[in-house]
Formats: C-alpha cells, sequence, structure tokens
C-alpha cells in the first residue's frame, strides 16, 4: 500500500475537466486508487464518485494505492496532483 497526502490548490477545486483526466490517469493501473476526504471514500476510477467527494481549494485528499503497480501509480497520480490541481 502506498498513500499520499494532497491539498487542493486549484481555485475551482476539483472541477469537470481535472477530474475526468484524473481519472483517465487512475485507469491505467492496475492498482485500486482511493481518495478519502473528510472520513469519506471514493474510487478514483469513478467519475461520479470522485466529484461527490465535493474536493474545493484547500481540501485536503489522501490518496491510497494498493495493488502490483502501486509505487509508480503513486508517483504520477501525486505528480498529476501537483501539475493540475
Amino acid at each position: 500500500m502506498r498513500e499520499f497526502q494532497y491539498i487542493v490548490t486549484d481555485n475551482e477545486g476539483i472541477h469537470a475537466r481535472p477530474a475526468g483526466e484524473l481519472v483517465k490517469l487512475a485507469k491505467t493501473f492496475a492498482s485500486d486508487v482511493k481518495v478519502v476526504k473528510d472520513g469519506r471514500e471514493a474510487d478514483c476510477k469513478k467519475i461520479f464518485a470522485l466529484m461527490g467527494l465535493g474536493a474545493k481549494k484547500g481540501s485536503e485528499l489522501s490518496f491510497v494505492i494498493t495493488g502490483e503497480d502501486e509505487t509508480e501509480a503513486c508517483e504520477e497520480l501525486e505528480k498529476f496532483m501537483r501539475e493540475n490541481l
């Protein structure tokens, strides 16, 4: 299991376009990718679950990645978050 935390810096939070790109990236990995916000968990491979978290600017998210390619997935997802959200 790999995990990282991220605080959303985008003024609009996680909105449709970057959420779609995040889901697309998460789906390229075999590992399970979960996002946790305020005790609520969402599957990062499902856009409606991700959008349902309502992550706004300043929201603290925890990403939990479990599976055979978890190290690569963690690195790529963390990079995506830093560059886009």
